[in-house]
């Protein structure tokens, strides 16, 4: 009698099971929430912004290392090197 169960079980797990799980988690993957041009304008606007105070701050931390030579800066020259390139250099003066 196991001779005839397992291997119809097996069959009706690898026939029928396993392609339903795959499509069903297809089509639920398929259903979700894409991006809209609204959130990607949002995260465009958003990362202008970070982009601007960023350049604020470097502008406010030569000011005050100009005017106070003991100051040091947030950044140290140390850590520039594992962040991305800006055009700006914390040494440089107004």
């Amino acid at each position: 009698m196991d001779e005839v169960i397992v291997p119809i079980f097996v069959c009706g797990i690898l026939f029928l099971g396993l392609p339903w799980m795959i499509l069903h988690y297809v089509t639920k993957w398929k259903g979700t929430p894409k991006i809209t041009a609204e959130d990607e304008n949002l995260l465009d606007e958003m990362f202008n912004l970070a982009r601007r105070l960023e350049d604020r701050m470097n502008t406010v931390e030569r000011i005050v290392a100009a005017d106070n030579p003991d100051w040091k800066p947030s950044i140290t020259q140390s850590q520039q090197g594992s962040l991305p390139q800006s055009n700006y250099e914390i040494s440089r003066r107004n």
